[in-house]
């Protein structure tokens, strides 16, 4: 038997492959949220239809299952509260695609990674030495490099709406780290999502104002970014189980790459080569970033 058919390759593939249906799904899903707005739809309701049906298919997920650990009261109302952030993280990207290009909007989120372990570095969560504060500068210097490319042509509200989305990712991950270490991560994710729902579904009642897409095509495109989204939240969930959240974490480097690569055929969104440097670059610190954690 080969090297390349070994048990021990076809395991590691196997345990790598939750991770990367999660990337990918996750980067397609990003893809269909930009047909879903170019289609009519507003950020509002294109948030709270992936919500609602999210919900529905998580609900079935924890039933057919084996039944996970429940949560303590306590732990109950944290993982409610996560969801107001959640909420910010799923209406800040929408907004964020809706302004800017994908492979931009997405790319900024992705600071998320590097803020979380600079902000846990201050708090005393984590530490980082002085090869993960170069790689936190190398970072920044790669976003700046992609913003500065055409700024004209770059939408700051976008640009601020994928910040946002970082800034609560990195709340989230701050807070669950600190107080959810011992809490099964599906039931977590079960009342943070259901939570982000009841937000943004009290938002749209005060609203009163859904746009919904205005063609058949954007009505496909919106059942698919809440589908593929929920099945990249328990691919997730089962790399966590197998690989860890560290490992888990490095594949997720793929979202942005794919979002970017995704983007181009069927959007047209086609990056400059200035950007496509800034985002090797940024990409880049981020991994090593990981590595160092």
């Amino acid at each position: 038997m080969s090297p390349l058919t070994s048990p021990t390759t076809t395991n590691r593939l196997a345990d790598l492959a939750p991770g990367i249906i999660a990337a990918s799904t996750f980067a397609f899903s990003n893809v269909l949220s930009k047909l879903v707005m170019n289609a009519g739809a507003d950020v509002l309701t294109l948030s709270l239809f992936r919500g609602l049906l999210g919900v529905a298919l998580l609900f079935v997920w924890l039933r057919v299952g084996t039944p996970p650990k429940q949560h303590t009261p306590r732990q109950r109302w944290i993982s409610l509260g996560l969801g107001v952030l959640f909420a910010g993280v799923v209406f800040g990207l929408f907004a964020a695609f809706h302004a800017v290009t994908v492979a931009l909007g997405i790319l900024t989120y992705f600071v998320y990674p590097l803020v979380t372990g600079l902000l846990g570095a201050l708090l005393g969560i984590e530490r980082i030495g002085w090869r993960g504060a170069l790689a936190a500068l190398a970072a920044f210097c790669g976003l700046a490099l992609m913003m500065r490319a055409h700024p004209q042509d770059i939408a700051i509200a976008g640009i601020a709406f994928a910040l946002m989305a970082a800034a609560c990712r990195t709340a989230i991950l701050l807070i669950t780290r600190a107080t959810l270490q011992d809490a099964d991560p599906q039931v977590t994710t079960w009342y943070t999502i259901l939570g982000s729902t009841v937000v943004l579904g009290m938002v749209a009642l005060v609203q009163w104002n859904w746009q919904g897409p205005q063609t058949p095509g954007g009505w496909a495109a919106m059942i698919g970014v809440s589908v593929g989204t929920t099945i990249a939240v328990l691919a997730l969930f089962v790399s966590i189980k197998r690989i860890g959240p560290f490992r888990s974490a490095l594949v997720m480097f793929l979202e942005p790459l794919l979002s970017t690569v995704f983007s181009a055929p069927v959007l047209g969104e086609v990056i400059t080569p200035i950007q496509a440097v800034g985002g090797a670059v940024m990409l880049a610190a981020l991994v090593s970033f990981q590595l160092r954690r």
